[in-house]
């Protein structure tokens, strides 16, 4: 419950009792129809703050894409939030994941006016002087010799641009219209390095950067290394599994992740910022969930044939990096991500790829867990076998019937579910291991 309430702490309203509020052009406007929101803390909040309120608050997080599209439009570089603050823009962190959250809301139902959803989102994700875009739409990425966050801004950009794809498509539009961003969905391949099996910078003339430190936080990734962004295709875990050589390869650098040691070599911060230590303080590898770019990793076994690893390791990150201590909240609460991700795993489900339908299955944590959803509708979690050493779910029924695939959808939760789970101490191999089984990548979708 403490980490619900701080979902709900932002974003938070921005007008008066009248509906008047100053937009970002500082001129005085009338929300007509919603309530006008801000604190869009989005390179956080994208990733599960937003899909957990277009989950439990659908209203709310409506009026939220609303507030959006007029940022939007009263911007005079044409841009969606990327850290919107009051009348203003921080233009904090990288990628333009408006997008993600937009797309997510649509896709889940949103009354919002469409077209001008995707024509914000068009128009946002052309805007070339604006950290580094023009050189990412000629080159398919970010070059790290002119911006100093390349990697990580390109995985981004990746994404969101599937996002756009997703909402082009879902509006019908014609296929040469949006086949642009299809095509820039897969730029993440571009940064792949084969000899490392990792992500890496690469400059302007097509050649990585190099030296190359995986652990080196910094340099071409922001606030991370490439062990953190590695697993940023969201949309395309199979393209990351393909790339790997096959679920085991993938899997074996999915398992390297707790292998390697809690240090640094180096960082381009000069230091050990506070996020470096909070890693080295959970001595969890190179997993640092006490930041945001691989919160979601956990969950990707889900798509490699071995689901039973997500469902070790993320009891160990709810056991271990969430106490009731006043040393135990496991990094940045970012706006409600870090308790987003909390809320969600504890639920058993996770969005890993917010703006599709789909919530990739974790562990549950409670033996019972009921959801009372905004449309009067109930979700009833039950695992009454669940514990600490029975973290593995043997078997899954959704209303009475057997469910083998690792994930939901948003419309079973909607229409009211009865979920129950039969937990084991340990694991079935068998259950969840066929590639129908398996959450939604976009590399499957163009074969």
């Amino acid at each position: 419950y403490t980490s619900y309430y701080h979902t709900m702490i932002n974003p938070s309203v921005y007008m008066d009792v009248d509906g008047k509020y100053r937009g970002l052009d500082h001129n005085i406007h009338q929300a007509k129809g919603f309530t006008n929101y801000t604190i869009f803390s989005l390179w956080d909040t994208y990733r599960a703050e937003h899909p957990l309120l277009m989950l439990m608050k659908p209203n709310e997080a409506t009026d939220m894409v609303k507030s959006m599209i007029k940022h939007q439009q009263q911007s005079v570089h044409g841009l969606l939030p990327v850290w919107s603050h009051m009348a203003n823009d921080n233009w904090c962190m990288s990628g333009y994941h408006s997008t993600s959250v937009l797309t997510d809301a649509i896709t889940k139902g949103a009354d919002v006016n469409k077209e001008e959803a995707l024509k914000a989102m068009v128009v946002t994700s052309n805007v070339s002087y604006y950290d580094g875009i023009g050189d990412y739409i000629k080159l398919g990425y970010v070059p790290f010799d002119v911006n100093g966050t390349a990697a990580s801004t390109t995985l981004e950009y990746a994404y969101d641009d599937w996002c756009i794809y997703q909402l082009g498509k879902a509006l019908n539009k014609p296929e040469e219209e949006i086949a642009v961003y299809a095509q820039r969905a897969m730029n993440y391949k571009n940064l792949y390095d084969k000899e490392h099996k990792l992500m890496r910078g690469k400059n302007k003339d097509g050649q990585f950067q190099s030296p190359f430190n995986p652990l080196k936080w910094g340099d071409a990734f922001t606030e991370g290394n490439s062990w953190h962004y590695t697993w940023s295709a969201f949309h395309d875990p199979q393209g990351l599994i393909d790339l790997m050589g096959g679920q085991q390869g993938f899997n074996q650098m999915m398992d390297s992740v707790f292998i390697l040691p809690p240090v640094f070599d180096d960082s381009y911060y000069g230091g050990v910022i506070h996020e470096i230590r909070e890693m080295q303080i959970m001595n969890m590898g190179q997993y640092a969930h006490g930041n945001q770019p691989i919160q979601h990793m956990l969950y990707l076994y889900n798509y490699s044939g071995q689901p039973w690893k997500a469902q070790h390791w993320i009891r160990e990150v709810m056991d271990k990096l969430y106490t009731p201590n006043p040393d135990g909240y496991c990094g940045d609460e970012d706006n409600g991500q870090t308790s987003a991700w909390y809320v969600f795993s504890a639920m058993g489900f996770y969005p890993v790829c917010p703006g599709t339908d789909q919530y990739v299955m974790g562990t549950p944590y409670f033996k019972q867990m009921k959801l009372h959803l905004e449309n009067g509708k109930t979700v009833q979690i039950s695992a009454p076998g669940n514990s600490d050493e029975n973290r593995y779910i043997a078997s899954m029924t959704v209303n009475g019937k057997t469910l083998t695939r690792n994930y939901l959808t948003h419309k079973e939760l909607m229409n009211g579910a009865k979920i129950t789970m039969k937990m084991s101490s340990t694991p079935n191999k068998q259950r969840g291991v066929r590639e129908s089984d398996f959450p939604y990548s976009f590399s499957k979708e163009v074969r």
